[in-house]
């Protein structure tokens, strides 16, 4: 993108060529193609969001929060799993240690490991819960780290579900069951968002406004190029008439010089001086009908016998 703007800011108005345009407008293309050819599979870059429907019961009353609060892991499967909420046995609960076991409660068919993020890298907590029996795993942020979310990266884990949650969401599920509460999870498959669109999306128009704004540029300076050209040409004709004005004029009478039959014609007109014509004197003396010279010397503003430039003393 920078390359076209380069290109853009180099190749300005004054220095255009009848071909640049077509040529710039060429690229242009090309690069809008390219990017559009380059663009991800939604299916290995999209990143699917979790919902979790907790419910625990608090004396009587049974408790049911359902929020889009997590983030399914690049290589979980997008799939529904249920089950109680289990810790890790003892006070460490990031599930670093393959000796890690989990206290699953009688009642329950199935379970979910609750892990704290850090220590070892996911791939490794998530097998730890799969080989003891672990249904799906739920990893929140540690202290500190907060409640952003990104999709995990976790090769090798198999067919397990896996999701991030934040430390607010994750705090609360571990203080829940360290007091004893049973809690179950339902996490279901949310919304897929796609991030790089933005990227490509904003990329591609800005490619399309700077090729807007290129030929808009080009456009409006096409049109000053003759008008500039007919403007200086008019102000040279303008001083080309006021230089014949200030140039002498004679009325020719009997007996002048130039009537004389050994003196040359008008190389205008090619016709002999005759009385009471009026000649128009050139600073490099020569002369001509007035008639003749005039229109002349405005289509050529020069003299017709030696060239002198009516506008250069």
């Amino acid at each position: 993108m920078l390359l076209c703007f380069s290109y853009l800011s180099v190749n300005s108005p004054a220095r255009l060529n009848p071909s640049t345009p077509r040529s710039v407008s060429s690229r242009l293309l090309r690069l809008s193609i390219f990017l559009l050819l380059s663009l991800p599979d939604s299916k290995g870059k999209a990143i699917w969001t979790a919902h979790l429907n907790i419910t625990f019961q608090v004396g009587n009353r049974i408790i049911s929060e359902l929020g889009e609060s997590g983030l399914f892991g690049n290589h979980s499967p997008l799939e529904r799993v249920s089950g109680a909420v289990v810790l890790p046995e003892g006070w460490n609960q990031n599930a670093c240690n393959p000796l890690t076991n989990f206290s699953r409660p009688d009642q329950a068919d199935s379970w979910l490991a609750l892990i704290e993020r850090g220590g070892c890298t996911f791939t490794h907590k998530i097998n730890v819960a799969a080989e003891k029996g672990a249904n799906g795993v739920i990893i929140y942020n540690y202290p500190g780290t907060g409640n952003k979310v990104f999709p995990m990266s976790h090769q090798g884990t198999e067919n397990i579900v896996a999701v991030m949650i934040g430390n607010l969401k994750g705090m609360e599920l571990l203080q829940l069951i360290q007091k004893g509460v049973y809690v179950t999870v339902i996490i279901e498959v949310g919304r897929m968002h796609m991030p790089w669109l933005s990227h490509y999306v904003m990329s591609l128009f800005t490619l399309l406004a700077a090729t807007i704004a290129y030929l808009f540029l080009y456009c409006a300076w096409r049109p000053q190029v003759p008008n500039s050209s007919t403007r200086r040409q008019r102000q040279t004709k303008a001083d080309v008439k006021k230089a014949i004005g200030q140039l002498q004029l004679r009325v020719l009478k009997e007996g002048d010089k130039e009537l004389h039959p050994n003196e040359d014609n008008c190389v205008v007109c090619l016709d002999t001086y005759r009385p009471h014509d009026v000649i128009r004197i050139l600073s490099c003396k020569h002369f001509f009908h007035k008639t003749c010279i005039d229109p002349w010397l405005l289509a050529h503003r020069t003299c017709p016998m030696c060239k002198c430039d009516v506008l250069k003393p």
